[in-house]
């Protein structure tokens, strides 16, 4: 069965990650922009209509009719989509490194933007690529208020190593910032810390964290489960923790059995052995302690 709607979410998405309007798309196919908006918002489209609009948006007719993996080159299409499904989604279950942006502070999302701007390499234009990040930065403000109105479920998986890396790098896009700057960034990474811990303590309805103690893939996965299926999503985009990748690297998102399945089989496990409650917070409270920089001590004066 062909599902108009989520072909029209599909093509919104791959659209806002070509960074063009409506009526730009709408001009390119010689169609009009209410005829373009219909199909985003679940209208019927002719198969001719989809593989113009394939061509233009550098995808496939496959991919627009999530026929097995859709895949994303731009990270604004992936949270975008992401956005959309989280939507319809009954439970998020999360490795997204150190944390989900779900549950991050009000306050997190200018520290992000400040290191996805001086993570940007130098052959990049300033003002398109500051434009793409301000547009990531609302789609995920967007899920985050999200998530907070519906009280969707979280299940977020964090990693130990990775939040004392972060403890001790802070929240940073290049490591030759000054001295003064660093400590600033670190402090934005305790209160992450901080926040995290008051998450688990509080035990707010929907949000559940599980901490692992040991290495997991750098590769960030997501189920997004529904009450008809379940769909997997995979991304090298990361956001948090220290030098954030925005650049490179192909998401996916599919709802194929076995991937999902194998997953499930991961997260199931996963869950098993993460420590979660006060336990959770202890160890968390331990890594802050590690990471806080003692006071330099004098060194004692000669006679």
């Amino acid at each position: 069965m062909i599902r108009f709607d989520e072909i029209g979410e599909r093509l919104k998405a791959y659209r806002l990650g070509r960074g063009l309007l409506a009526e730009d798309v709408a001009e390119r196919l010689g169609i009009s922009r209410a005829a373009v908006y219909r199909i985003e918002g679940g209208g019927v489209v002719k198969i001719e209509t989809l593989e113009r609009l394939a061509v233009l948006l550098e995808t496939t007719v496959a991919s627009l009719l999530g026929a097995g993996v859709e895949y994303y080159s731009s990270p604004v299409s992936y949270f975008e989509r992401m956005r959309q499904v989280e939507e319809q989604a009954d439970q998020v279950v999360a490795h997204f490194p150190p944390l989900s942006y779900l549950l991050t502070s009000d306050s997190y999302s200018a520290h992000l933007r400040q290191t996805l701007v001086e993570a940007l390499p130098p052959h990049v234009e300033g003002g398109e690529a500051i434009d793409e990040i301000d547009a990531i930065i609302a789609i995920l403000d967007d899920r985050k208020m999200a998530r907070r109105r519906r009280r969707l479920s979280v299940v977020n998986f964090v990693n130990l190593l990775e939040i004392e890396r972060w403890l001790k790098l802070g929240v940073v896009g290049r490591f030759d910032l000054p001295a003064a700057e660093l400590g600033r960034r670190r402090l934005a990474a305790r209160v992450e810390v901080e926040h995290l811990i008051g998450l688990i303590e509080s035990e707010p309805m929907g949000v559940q964290i599980g901490l692992i103690e040991e290495a997991l893939p750098n590769i960030t996965f997501q189920l997004f489960r529904m009450a008809e299926k379940t769909l997997l999503g995979l991304s090298p985009f990361r956001l948090g923790g220290e030098l954030p990748n925005i650049r490179a690297g192909i998401a996916m998102l599919t709802a194929d059995e076995q991937p999902v399945r194998l997953y499930e089989e991961i997260a199931d496990d996963l869950w098993r052995r993460a420590l979660k409650g006060s336990e959770a917070a202890a160890m968390l409270r331990a890594a802050l302690d590690r990471s806080a920089i003692a006071p330099r001590k004098q060194a004692p004066q000669l006679a």
